[in-house]
């Protein structure tokens, strides 16, 4: 059987972010309701996220291919274009993250994002694995699938429902980290709406993903 289906209705986004983002929301939830505290990265807990993803990323993926989705399109297709795509995306995420979080930085504290990268204890290999994992886990099942997914309701709606749901897992990092992750996603997404080209948006997640703790 031939599939073709990319669109999805509102039930199965459901499911599917509910899968693959539940977990990462009533994590952060909670670390906002406790204060942000005892929060931090390890090797431990890196790997500890490559494994969650993985398996809940196959998991969704197994969902879709029983419900006839088309999965080819949720597939990142690298290429040297793509990396330099990728990686004036990166610059680009900077400066939108730096511009929506400027006017608030002056009046707000210290972030719990920042206190978690300058007490980070990792080393470079779980770093980049959770990196590649992570870049490709977020943006194929928020961009790929959700945003692309639910584009016949409208791209404003498309767009608003990939953008809550990637700020609500990120609430972790702060109200300037929600900021900024909010500015990242929405020039991710800009592009993607424009390409629907999926390796330079992963390639980009993946380097905000490895440069601060490098």
């Amino acid at each position: 059987m031939t599939r073709t289906r990319t669109t999805t209705t509102f039930a199965e986004a459901a499911w599917i972010s509910a899968i693959c983002f539940g977990w990462a929301i009533l994590a952060s939830s909670e670390s906002v309701a406790a204060g942000f505290q005892d929060l931090a990265f390890t090797d431990a807990s890196l790997i500890g996220l490559v494994a969650m993803e993985l398996v809940l990323g196959a998991i969704a993926m197994l969902v879709l291919h029983a419900r006839g989705y088309a999965l080819s399109g949720l597939y990142p297709s690298p290429s040297m274009a793509g990396v330099g795509w990728g990686l004036g995306l990166y610059v680009a995420c900077l400066g939108a993250s730096w511009i929506a979080v400027a006017p608030f930085a002056g009046s707000q504290p210290s972030q719990p994002i920042d206190a978690m990268v300058s007490g980070a204890s990792v080393s470079l290999p779980p770093v980049v694995a959770a990196a590649l994992v992570n870049g490709a886990y977020e943006e194929v099942f928020l961009l790929g699938f959700l945003l692309r997914g639910l584009r016949g309701y409208g791209l404003s709606v498309a767009l608003g429902v990939s953008l809550l749901i990637r700020v609500l897992y990120h609430l972790y990092q702060g109200p300037l980290g929600a900021v900024s992750v909010l500015a990242f996603g929405l020039v991710l997404s800009l592009y993607y709406i424009r390409t629907s080209s999926l390796f330079p948006v992963v390639f980009a997640h993946v380097l905000a993903d490895i440069v601060p703790f490098v």
